[in-house]
């Protein structure tokens, strides 16, 4: 528990002087079944989608309460990852004063919404492991410092981060820790969901884009304590999550065999993908990973990285990021992809 932690100490004045819009759709909030909807302006004719959608995402949240355990009031949903995480820095940071505190390498988007909030950034860089460095952290924290991402697993090195120096830093830092947890399904570490009772001060970020395939409807979750989700939800669009978004959602959340065969598959994959990988020449380390993706240091990425485009093989160079000096990252893809990244790869 973080007793120094003060949520409205924390909230923006103006967050908290906020009247949030109150829709339609929120302030009818009965069975409605039977009933004849004209307070909404909307076009009567039924196709599927000429009503507002649900602003609350009752039903996805139910689900996904049920697959982690939480109740859908720590619950809050957006449209990608990227709606969730800019909601955070507007709720928490003011403009000009505050910083974040960001690991890289890590993933960038954190420091573009910081400069797009005008909140200053605080880089500590990974230790040789890519594991945080905790005492540099916590000597970079000052009172301005409202927000600490932890991307873990982490993108782009693939590894988790030490669940000691996590529970340390969630403890101590002031400002709230915020886990991101888009690999997650793929990991054999807990997730930090498990244990948002014990810290006020945590929000964990997850995403339907990675493990349950649906990258294309844009569905970002967080996951926080009941008075963090308040705070999110007062500024928040009031139908930021779509209606065919929802639906596909929906599908996909009720079939879990589905998406707990296709995890197995990547693992299985990533397996056979990393091993295969120690046999390419060029290939000088292959880095520890919890993601459906593997870092592997090569010796020229930015040749490598062109050779495989001219094969006609999209993978990502990330020479320029902190600590990763020629290193590419593959993805794990169908065993069909998979057979032809490794034959490729042996044949340049």
């Amino acid at each position: 528990m973080n007793t120094e932690f003060n949520l409205d100490a924390i909230t923006r004045p103006t967050i908290k002087a906020l009247k949030p819009y109150s829709s339609a759709r929120d302030e009818f909030q009965g069975n409605s079944d039977d009933m004849v909807f004209l307070d909404a302006n909307e076009n009567p004719y039924e196709n599927g989608v000429n009503r507002y959608p649900d602003p609350q995402q009752r039903t996805v949240k139910g689900l996904l309460s049920e697959i982690k355990g939480v109740s859908t009031k720590n619950i809050l949903l957006g449209n990608g990852s990227d709606e969730v995480l800019d909601l955070i820095f507007r709720a928490f940071c003011e403009p000009n004063q505050d910083n974040v505190i960001t690991l890289p390498p890590t993933y960038g988007m954190y420091s573009v919404l910081a400069n797009i909030n005008a909140i200053a950034i605080q880089e500590v860089q990974l230790d040789a492991n890519f594991q945080p460095k905790v005492d540099a952290i916590l000597a970079t924290a000052n009172e301005k410092s409202k927000l600490l991402f932890l991307c873990s697993p982490n993108n782009p090195t693939g590894n988790s981060f030490e669940a000691e120096a996590i529970s340390k830093l969630i403890k101590t830092f002031k400002g709230i820790v915020v886990i991101d947890e888009a690999y997650i399904d793929f990991s054999k570490e807990e997730s930090w969901v498990s244990r948002l009772v014990e810290f006020p001060n945590l929000i964990v970020t997850q995403t339907l884009s990675k493990a349950y395939g649906m990258a294309g409807i844009r569905l970002g979750i967080c996951y926080a304590s009941e008075a963090i989700i308040s705070v999110l939800n007062r500024l928040k669009p009031p139908y930021n999550v779509n209606e065919l978004t929802q639906q596909k959602a929906i599908a996909q959340l009720q079939n879990k065999d589905l998406t707990a065969q296709q995890i197995k598959s990547i693992l299985e994959e990533r397996t056979l993908l990393m091993e295969a990988l120690k046999a390419v020449d060029f290939v000088s380390e292959i880095y520890p990973t919890d993601a459906n993706f593997i870092l592997a240091k090569v010796d020229d990425a930015t040749k490598r990285y062109n050779q495989l485009i001219e094969k006609g093989i999209v993978i990502r160079n990330r020479t320029t990021q902190p600590g990763c000096k020629n290193t590419l990252r593959f993805t794990v893809g169908r065993p069909d992809e998979n057979k032809i990244l490794i034959e490729t790869l042996k044949s340049i």
